[in-house]
């Protein structure tokens, strides 16, 4: 599947879904989390926490509330906070379940941030990697927009070079 890479804060970018990085708690804490809780309300964070905690790789669905999105789909890449790190299975796994759900919504565009890296405490090129496979592997039904969203200059040129390599893989 074709999929862009992006820069900005995931709170701000209009799509049919934004991925959240969550914990298996779905408590809406800092990094990812934290931006999509302040730019939705809090409302969004009691409709999270309600669904959880649900197990690693999946994926929990809650409305967007003032977002410019329809869904917010947590992913759970990692543990509850502080219970330990993402693994490269909660990653592929919560990469393969967002663009499965994100196709059952029939969403058409999603934001897609680097899932179990930064506070999840996995490396950022090999997470990356490990989610450019999964977008590249994926057959999708609705979805034709689908964004890969680094925060600063580095992750972005990290998340560039690592997806580029991928791609010449294939």
């Amino acid at each position: 599947m074709e999929f862009t890479v992006i820069q900005g804060d995931i709170a701000a970018r209009e799509a049919d879904a934004l991925v959240n990085a969550a914990g298996t708690s779905l408590e809406m804490g800092s990094g990812v989390a934290g931006a999509l809780r302040r730019g939705a309300g809090g409302e969004i964070n009691e409709e999270a926490v309600s669904q959880g905690p649900i197990d690693l790789g999946t994926v929990a669905v809650t409305d967007a509330y003032d977002l410019d999105a329809e869904w917010v789909l947590h992913a759970a890449a990692m543990p509850h906070y502080g219970d330990g790190q993402a693994t490269a299975k909660s990653i592929r796994a919560a990469t393969r379940n967002s663009l499965a759900r994100a196709d059952d919504l029939g969403c058409e565009s999603l934001v897609l941030p680097a899932l179990g890296c930064g506070v999840a405490g996995f490396d950022l090129g090999e997470g990356v990697r490990l989610i450019c496979e999964e977008l590249a592997a994926y057959d999708p039904v609705s979805l034709t927009d689908v964004r890969l969203i680094g925060y600063s200059d580095s992750e972005v040129e990290t998340i560039r070079e690592v997806a580029t390599d991928v791609r010449d893989d294939e």
